[in-house]
């Protein structure tokens, strides 16, 4: 099953993707009892949506929104490939390392990312995000599975001097509309091996990231283990696992993104994640 958040006709509402690329949005009756797509993954009625009738919808006639566009969470992995630790010429982590994203900083697949007009340094980083099905604490390696509801493609869009000010990512990895997250999130069922999945970044149709999920240095269980032993998981919490070498600051020369371009990150099964950039008045 895929699922999507959008807006039609200035309505924002969420709901099936199907095989042909048209949107099924959630019926009336059923949106009233699950506001978002984060409460319908929370009430477990993905299923009763997915076989929910109604009139599907052209892509033209929706305007896709991030695909859970309020999570109460949103997490992410820094250097969790072996080659994005061996071009940063970092000394590994016996643990991940994370860093939060701000709500406002997520944007849709066809969003304009815009490059702040203070900065050149605008970077893109293409990986897998997952999203949080069943909540807990304390989660066991072996039923972390259990927990996720659905992958998706996410871009972790840096402005990287704003990125290393200090020890510390905030700043580089919040500014607004710089996550760009979808189309569509793809259930579990739909993936029955995350490690099978291949993930490439594109900058103007050219391969800049190139990598296989399974390449993980943290992988998913690990990574949901780690983090519920800190704080508690709660369904639509998004968790976004790293990105692959071949990043545009560490290539030499550096290959910044700037306006007129376009990234994509596209994902084994999970669709293509397009965004023309920008720049910000």
């Amino acid at each position: 099953m895929r699922f999507a958040s959008f807006e039609t006709d200035g309505r924002a509402t969420y709901g099936v993707v199907g095989n042909d690329g048209r949107y099924t949005p959630a019926p009336a009756a059923f949106q009233a009892r699950h506001a978002d797509l984060k409460a319908a993954i929370a009430a477990d009625a993905l299923g009763e949506l997915q076989a929910a009738p109604g009139e599907s919808l052209a892509p033209e006639q929706v305007r896709l929104l991030p695909v859970i566009p309020n999570p109460g969470k949103l997490i992410c992995v820094g250097l969790n490939y072996k080659t994005h630790v061996a071009e940063t010429k970092r000394a590994d982590s016996e643990h991940p390392s994370l860093f939060l994203r701000f709500n406002d900083s997520l944007a849709a697949h066809g969003d304009e990312v815009q490059r702040p007009s203070f900065s050149e340094r605008f970077d893109w980083e293409g990986e897998l995000a997952f999203v949080i099905g069943k909540g807990g604490r304390h989660i066991a390696k072996e039923d972390a599975f259990d927990h996720i509801a659905g992958y998706a493609c996410f871009n972790d869009v840096s402005v990287r001097d704003w990125q290393r000010h200090t020890h510390q990512f905030t700043p580089g990895k919040n500014f607004p509309g710089t996550g760009p997250f979808g189309p569509y999130m793809a259930t579990r069922d739909e993936v029955p091996d995350v490690t099978t999945l291949q993930l490439q970044t594109r900058l103007n149709g050219n391969v800049v990231q190139n990598a296989s999920v399974g390449d993980l240095i943290f992988d998913i269980p690990t990574i949901v283990a780690y983090i519920s032993r800190f704080t508690p998981l709660s369904p639509g919490d998004v968790i976004a696992t790293g990105t692959p070498g071949g990043v545009g600051d560490r290539r030499e020369p550096p290959l910044y993104m700037k306006e007129g371009d376009v990234v994509e990150v596209e994902i084994t099964g999970l669709g293509i994640l397009r965004n023309p950039i920008g720049v910000a008045a």
